[in-house]
């Protein structure tokens, strides 16, 4: 039983988790596949570094090129993230007929069609699972599972630290300062945190799902995106008394074959399963034609949820390699994008206005919502202690993107309004 021998790009948290399980569950995967498979070479930023593994110092090396280059390795592990360079490396691996896994989310939502292309034309696999939701296999299931089925909608909690951050503020009324100042000590949140908060790194991963569930290419630019720094614990308070939880959801839509898809503060009805996820877990809700409601929950990082997908898709690898079907599972984008207008993408809208506490003001603010054909499913006074103003919180029925812009603006010339506090889109 010849080994396949696996070059290793990075020696982070995640490779970490790799050696492990390679190294430590030998005898099943060897069992799975039919050989052994061996951590042939290891590129790592500093050859010095202290590390929490034992591994033969031979094999390291801080150029990636090493990895790249050598003949008796098969498939390339990239676990070193970033764009700058990785990109590189894996085109030219794939150019050499090797396999790629890979966890880069960035790279697979930003370069994604140009990787499965050269994959494609080399008739090499490139699987990612751990890119999205780490220990969730999602996208296997989209690419596999749902195979038979086609996907009306995706809606996902897939960044953990914001969902943790979230999570403390409706458990413990804490502020977003506070709750993101505990999440850094704890590691749960980076010293630069804004590509969690302003949910770019959910914008990425909805990209990649997007792709997959429909088919066609969804680019990063083709995401609304919109963060969680200017969530209040106010917001968090009053949705509570409403019956909802507020979550960054990750959500694309289709209909037809025209799709909208972002990434935003979002109420969702407690009663709704993704309400209930809470902490550093992901979770991702998927609406099938034919299968319905399904939902995947689970850890969405760390060392050894996010290596372990890493190994699955290794194994999946060595087993094409024995059966000789590699590179026959790409999915490439066949169908032409068509985004929803701002007229087609309609959902419930929660808003809190600080308005005049006058007669007929309320009346004036329904008037508004009636010109542009919104309707309304509940509206709620709230007298304000700081102000001699009152608060007004407003749901409305599905309204159209493009009508809610109208209302907003609208609102924007009233004297009656005070301030628009807060918008949000409403689920389940």
């Amino acid at each position: 039983m010849k080994p396949v021998k696996v070059g290793l790009l990075g020696l982070g948290t995640v490779g970490t988790g790799v050696v492990r399980i390679v190294e430590g569950h030998q005898e099943d995967l060897s069992s799975q596949v039919g050989s052994p498979i061996v951590i042939e070479k290891v590129a790592v930023k500093s050859l010095d570094k202290k590390r929490n593994i034992e591994i033969d110092r031979s094999k390291l090396t801080e150029d990636p090129w090493e990895v790249i280059r050598d003949p008796e390795i098969d498939v390339v592990v990239e676990v070193m993230g970033g764009i700058s360079g990785t990109r590189e490396y894996i085109l030219e691996a794939l150019e050499r007929g090797k396999h790629i896994v890979t966890a880069n989310k960035d790279l697979m939502a930003l370069y994604g069609s140009e990787v499965l292309a050269k994959a494609q034309e080399k008739q090499c696999d490139v699987f990612y699972e751990a890119s999205v939701a780490g220990g969730i296999p999602i996208v296997r299931t989209l690419i596999e599972g749902f195979s038979s089925d086609r996907i009306m909608k995706i809606m996902g909690i897939v960044n953990g630290t914001t969902n943790y951050i979230l999570s403390k503020m409706s458990q413990e009324g804490a502020s977003y300062e506070d709750v993101l100042k505990e999440a850094q000590e704890l590691g749960y949140a980076e010293a630069d945190p804004t590509s969690d908060v302003e949910g770019l790194d959910a914008a990425r991963k909805m990209a990649i799902l997007g792709t997959l569930g429909f088919r066609t290419n969804v680019e990063l630019q083709d995401v609304e995106v919109r963060g969680i720094s200017s969530v209040t614990k106010e917001d968090i308070q009053f949705a509570k008394r409403l019956g909802y939880e507020m979550k960054l959801l990750g959500i694309a839509d289709r209909q037809d074959d025209e799709f909208s898809i972002s990434v935003q503060p979002t109420l969702v009805k407690k009663t709704h399963p993704i309400a209930a996820v809470n902490g550093v877990y992901n979770a991702v809700y998927v609406y099938g034609e034919a299968v319905g409601e399904t939902m995947f929950y689970g850890a969405g990082a760390g060392e050894m949820p996010t290596a372990t997908s890493v190994v699955a898709d290794l194994v999946e690898v060595v087993k094409n390699m024995k059966l000789g079907v590699n590179g026959l599972k790409a999915i490439v984008p066949y169908k032409q994008k068509k985004l929803k207008s701002d007229e087609q993408i309609a959902y419930k809208n929660f808003l809190l206005l600080q308005v005049a506490d006058k007669a007929g003001v309320l009346a004036q603010i329904t008037q508004v919502f009636a010109e542009y054909e919104v309707s309304l499913e509940s509206v709620v006074q709230s007298p304000n202690a700081d102000t001699p103003d009152v608060e007004i919180i407003i749901v409305t029925h599905n309204a159209s993107k493009a009508s809610m812009e109208q209302v907003l603006n609208h609102f924007g010339d009233m004297d009656a309004i005070r301030r628009i506090k807060s918008v949000y889109r409403v689920e389940g």
